[in-house]
């Protein structure tokens, strides 16, 4: 079935509900004594595969059965041998932002079906395994997904990863089309301590208290979740899916050609932003591809890779801001299940966001200490009387010197006789 859009959540995750969220979280995983090969049963808590319609989906029953268990035959579906440029690759514009980043130094962890590392554009994938049936991708789920965030740029090769250049973790959760919800919430939690910087959740699950509180240890954490929406029913009855419904998800729906949203999209899911997820190209286990990809799971691929490029572009933003940006990036919503529209990698890398550039004005400084400003000296009242009277002294005989420089010289043409009174004759 197809995954639905997912409306985004701006909520956003105090450091104390963080520290609750992960004291909750330390104390289910220590409860259930979760081990990578042997995962614990769990009543009603099964997660299924969000992919399209070729995949089954698996209702959630009352019955206590295995978390996980080793597939009969490990036959996936086969794939084609040649494949071309997918629609959503150019729809998308990468070739217009690779020049300005490519994913390098992001690291994303995709919590799926395995990833088959064989592939000539996987080989660089690091695969591990929580299930006990080995890191191989036996359905094909996980290996498409892997290939759609991160396929690594060949010669002659016209399809490719949206970050080829980003580091891609698996971590297999399931090693069928369905899964359990505690082996679920384990994988997101081994993809934080891991370092995961962007996880992609291409399942769709109820809401189950370990699960919630593996989502809020890694948003606490500053990893950016992305999550199909889930795809509808086929007796029509939705619900939203898990954990792309939590608050602080990126919750992603699927779209067509036409930018619209499927009609298998699940919109009981809040989404966020909108991805292709219709006749999607990827690669395939067996070094093959498919050309015929359909669901939410896809979608939310191309969104984690984009997440990834942001990220590499924009290390100083939190996981909240870079939500943000994809959302206020995108190309606009149009009804119910759309969100904020479809994605759009190059506004989503090279926007200049006035939320993010506005300078926010500096800490009052504090009060200066009584000892920072040296006091005035007092008048010295001595001092300045005698430098008075000495300028009065000096003043007084500089006048001496400069009358004697005029007397002086008369004097001495007269003889220093007195002057003669000029007597005033009448005429």
């Amino acid at each position: 079935m197809v995954l639905a859009r997912v409306v985004v959540m701006r909520r956003s995750w105090s450091a104390r509900r963080a520290r609750r969220a992960g004291r909750a979280l330390a104390a289910i995983l220590a409860a259930s004594a979760l081990t990578p090969t042997a995962p614990p049963a769990v009543a009603d808590s099964a997660v299924t595969v969000a992919a399209g319609p070729a995949v089954t989906s698996a209702a959630s029953g009352s019955a206590v059965r295995p978390a996980v268990a080793a597939p009969e035959r490990c036959i996936p579906e086969r794939g084609g041998v040649t494949v071309g440029e997918s629609w959503a690759q150019r729809r998308l514009g990468l070739a217009r932002v690779w020049p300005i980043t490519r994913g390098k130094g992001v690291k994303v962890a995709v919590i799926d079906s395995g990833v088959d590392t064989a592939h000539p554009q996987l080989a660089g994938v690091e695969a591990r395994d929580l299930t006990g049936t080995g890191a191989r991708d036996c359905v094909g789920h996980g290996t498409a997904v892997a290939g759609i965030i991160g396929a690594a740029r060949l010669a002659g090769i016209p399809f490719a990863g949206v970050a080829p250049e980003a580091e891609i973790v698996s971590i297999k959760q399931t090693g069928g089309e369905t899964g359990d919800v505690a082996v679920l919430a384990r994988a997101i939690v081994e993809a934080t301590r891991l370092g995961a910087d962007v996880i992609n959740v291409s399942v769709s699950a109820t809401d189950q208290k370990d699960l919630r509180a593996a989502v809020t240890y890694a948003l606490a954490q500053d990893v950016v979740i992305v999550a199909a929406a889930g795809n509808t029913k086929r007796d029509g009855v939705t619900a939203p899916a898990y954990p792309a419904a939590y608050p602080g998800v990126l919750a992603v729906g699927s779209a067509g050609r036409d930018g619209r949203r499927a009609d298998s999209s699940n919109a009981a899911t809040p989404v966020s932003v909108l991805a292709p997820g219709q006749g999607v190209t990827s690669t395939w286990t067996g070094r093959a591809y498919r050309e015929d990809l359909e669901g939410t799971s896809f979608a939310a691929a191309y969104v984690s890779g984009v997440v990834a490029l942001v990220r590499a572009r924009h290390p100083e933003l939190d996981n909240v801001r870079v939500r943000r940006r994809l959302e206020l990036t995108a190309d606009g919503g149009m009804g119910t299940g759309t969100g904020a529209g479809m994605v759009n990698p190059l506004l989503a890398v090279t926007a200049v966001l006035p939320s993010e550039t506005v300078a926010l004005a500096p800490p009052v400084p504090a009060a200066l200490p009584p000892t920072a400003v040296a006091k005035e000296a007092p008048v010295d009242e001595r001092a300045n009387g005698a430098a008075a009277a000495t300028a009065v002294g000096a003043l007084f005989l500089a006048g001496l010197v400069a009358a004697g420089g005029v007397v002086i010289p008369m004097g001495r043409r007269r003889g220093w006789r007195p002057a003669r009174r000029s007597t005033l004759r009448e005429l």
